[in-house]
């Protein structure tokens, strides 16, 4: 018991916790934007989703920046690597999402136990990517 106290202690650090909740807060931001962008601006399903994610995305990225991560990023052309970074992170778990699933999907698992194993791994290689490459 002790060691597992031991193994949550060290995991659950004020970091982790900070991006779990401004990961919520995330989602929160892509369904809100694309329940507005759907009903109040009646703008079509699969445009609003794009324009959804992106916004989401963009959110994480600041959040991820000043509050989770620290960033000491100083210049403009610091910070703009630091997006471009960010976002090529994402695009490239979204990948990784999309490939783990598509070939998950063919295998006698649930759909929904492939689609939540794929998104927490996204999740977690999220983090690494910002903590380690990004920020």
């Amino acid at each position: 018991m002790k060691k597992i106290k031991q193994i949550i202690k060290k995991v659950c650090t004020k970091e982790v916790i900070l991006y779990g909740v401004f990961g919520i807060l995330t989602t929160f931001v892509n369904l809100v934007s694309f329940y507005l962008l759907t009903t109040l601006f009646h703008i079509e399903e699969n445009i609003a989703n794009v324009i959804a994610i992106l916004l989401a995305v963009i959110f994480a990225y600041f959040t991820n920046k000043d509050f989770v991560f620290h960033s000491q990023a100083q210049t403009m052309k610091e910070r703009g690597m630091q997006f471009i970074k960010f976002m090529s992170g994402r695009a490239f778990t979204m990948v990784v999402e999309w490939l783990g699933c598509y070939f998950l999907f063919l295998t006698p698992l649930p759909q929904m136990l492939s689609k939540l194993s794929m998104t927490i791994l996204v999740i977690i290689l999220n983090f690494f990517i910002s903590k380690f490459f990004v920020f």
